[in-house]
């Protein structure tokens, strides 16, 4: 697929600095969605484990626009939903836990020790595909990412206010990297935030090819065609992988500290 070395992920001297990194990825993260529009209001979340406390997860305030969120605005929750110390913002209208970021994120990263990060929200082409009850099929190269490696989560029971309803959303989940939310939006999970961004972007992308194929294909008389197993199987093998998702996040990240001017410094500082 390629010739040379490929990127590696950084590699850190403490569990204290790796902790910077990850919260200077997730602001970024949580920008790249606000620019792509996949913001709905104050809904919408993403979440990455926290390295020190394992048993903790850093997560964008309740309110405070994708867009604007830096470093020091993400808070640090444990496994209770109590918002802790080494929270950069101590004080301010923004330090505030959206209950249904706890409750679904919670269970997952309880659930799910290989997952770092987690991202859910209620962009437009995800939010309108969940309306069919149904999962994607593999009609394109790119959508073979996610064959055989997402689910229908079928139960709308509202805004998820409740622990019984973030640990039954983590049990449909499984051990897939993703799930539709049905009448809901998307779930990714992964082993990178890089990863995350990328097959949320790719998730989205492929609701919204099925979306326009199959009216396509409807209006013509037709049924959108299919790719058979053995090669979506392989293409998901090579796609669909975390090592290509990192890879392929990294883009994102590069595009927009060049847009900013802002890179995180691998010795501590931005």
């Amino acid at each position: 697929m390629y010739r040379g070395k490929l990127l590696q992920p950084p590699v850190f001297p403490t569990k204290l600095e790796e902790r910077e990194y990850l919260k200077f990825r997730l602001a970024q993260a949580l920008r790249i969605f606000g620019n792509r529009g996949y913001d709905e209001g104050v809904a919408g979340h993403i979440t990455v484990r926290d390295p020190v406390r394992q048993d903790c997860f850093w997560v964008n305030p309740f309110g405070l626009h994708f867009k604007l969120i830096q470093p020091s605005d993400l808070l640090l929750v444990d496994h209770k939903g109590e918002i802790q110390e080494e929270s950069g913002q101590k004080n301010g209208p923004f330090r505030i836990l959206n209950t249904a970021a706890f409750m679904i994120h919670a269970a997952i990263h309880a659930a799910r020790p290989d997952v770092l990060c987690a991202a859910h929200s209620h962009s437009i082409y995800g939010k309108a595909f969940s309306t069919l009850g149904r999962t994607l099929d593999p009609i394109s190269q790119d959508c073979c990412a996610f064959y055989d490696d997402h689910v229908l989560y079928r139960q709308f029971n509202g805004i998820v206010l409740d622990e019984v309803e973030g640990n039954a959303i983590a049990a449909a989940l499984g051990n897939k990297k993703a799930a539709i939310l049905q009448n809901h939006g998307l779930l990714v999970v992964s082993s990178s935030i890089e990863a995350t961004v990328k097959f949320y972007i790719a998730l989205e992308r492929a609701c919204q090819a099925q979306l326009m194929s199959d009216a396509a294909a409807a209006a013509h008389g037709g049924t959108t065609v299919l790719i058979d197993h053995e090669q979506a199987a392989d293409t998901a093998r090579i796609l669909g992988s975390q090592r290509a998702g990192w890879y392929g996040g990294t883009s994102e990240f590069v595009l927009l500290e060049r847009m900013e001017g802002v890179a995180f410094n691998l010795n501590g500082s931005v």
